[in-house]
């Protein structure tokens, strides 16, 4: 398996955020984050494409798109890169 991310990730293993999903609300454990996605611990199972938004507790809401999802873990790509 190989690592095919282009950008490094800041690995925020206790943190929580929220996940807007089909008009609910989850808490999610964040387990990184880079100015173009994150990974987090959501136990559902979202489809590749849907659009979310991911709320930050020191960003606010982003929004992005489930771009894979595997062993309750989900990748999200944001709509516009964080600053």
């Amino acid at each position: 398996m190989f690592d095919e991310r282009s950008e490094p990730r800041d690995e925020m293993v206790s943190q929580t955020a929220v996940l807007e999903l089909r008009g609910r609300k989850h808490v999610v454990r964040l387990l990184n984050l880079s100015p173009s996605g994150a990974m987090v611990i959501f136990r559902a199972m979202p489809h590749i494409g849907e659009e979310v938004a991911l709320h930050l507790s020191d960003r606010g809401r982003v929004c992005g798109h489930i771009c894979w999802v595997r062993d309750s873990r989900v990748g999200v790509t944001f709509t516009a890169a964080l600053e």
